[in-house]
């Protein structure tokens, strides 16, 4: 049966069960703005003032997504859960949203994206880009760099930031700083229509600097070793995954190496009116 369209605010978040769309519809409460909260399951969404839940059951369901964006002019998209065929679910979403009617997407990718980017899951981002300019619709793209908040999960229980970054610095940023930006701009889309916007901390670090950081923070030995790229591999073969994730999780690492993730920008100074956070700042606040 297809689910009879939705009615409401014409503002709609995706990814508001995670940390960052959670924090964007949060975020967006506070300036008075309504939105439509697209969940699996609803009953996860965490209830804000002005958000109203709504059911859809993933990007690759043409016709929830069509019910659920009925109505729909401007629309964040956050990047769906790594997966093989995540390129696949973004196309098929996008062209539901264009068959909506909706006007507007606000989509988060990813620093560098290109069609032949050292990160393997910045090709997806590139790839969902293009297809969102041959959309129709008009975008915004926000270029996130790592997430500075993720450094930590990398040294685990060990202690120990694995990985072949070499010398190479990551200017990594808060997901604290992205959602304040993505809520600028939804806040006010026809100002950023158009726009590509690079969302960087406040400085480039190398692993090794960012292992003394989150050391400190944490009161114990957190040391960074540079492996091989044939290192890293097996390495992380003590996980069983496919070989597209061994692949990404390696890349992350040799991008950083390669300097692609280096340059650091002021967009979120620009758009959110103070400086972005760094480690410290984060590890601070966790």
């Amino acid at each position: 049966m297809t689910p009879a369209p939705v009615t409401g605010p014409t503002l709609a978040l995706t990814g508001v069960t995670g940390a960052l769309g959670g924090r964007v519809s949060a975020l967006l409460a506070e300036q008075g703005v309504e939105a439509r909260l697209l969940a699996r399951d609803p009953a996860r969404v965490a209830p804000v003032e002005g958000g109203i839940p709504v059911r859809f059951t993933g990007y690759a369901d043409r016709d929830s997504c069509l019910a659920a964006l009925h109505g729909i002019e401007t629309l964040l998209m956050v990047s769906g859960s790594e997966s093989a065929d995540r390129l696949d679910q973004h196309r098929a979403f996008v062209d539901a949203a264009a068959e909506a009617g909706v006007r507007h997407v606000v989509y988060t990718s990813f620093v560098g994206a290109s069609p032949t980017c050292t990160f393997t899951l910045g090709r997806d981002h590139h790839a969902t880009e293009e297809h969102l300019r041959a959309s129709g619709m008009t975008t915004t793209f926000l270029r996130d760099n790592f997430y500075l908040d993720v450094l930590p999960l990398f040294a685990g229980d060990e202690g120990v930031l694995r990985g072949p970054a070499g010398q190479g610095r990551v200017a990594a940023v808060a997901r604290e700083d992205v959602a304040r930006v993505a809520a600028a701009v939804l806040a006010d889309p026809g100002a950023h229509a158009g726009a590509t916007y690079d969302l960087t901390g406040p400085e480039a670090i190398t692993m090794a600097e960012a292992a003394t950081v989150i050391g400190r923070a944490q009161g114990r030995e957190v040391r960074f070793e540079d492996e091989t790229v044939e290192e890293a591999y097996a390495s992380r073969r003590a996980w069983d995954a496919p070989a597209w994730q061994y692949d990404a999780w390696v890349s992350t690492y040799t991008a950083i190496a390669a300097g692609e993730l280096e340059e650091v920008t002021g967009d979120v100074e620009r758009l959110t009116g103070r400086a972005p956070l760094d480690l410290a700042a984060v590890l601070a606040a966790g």
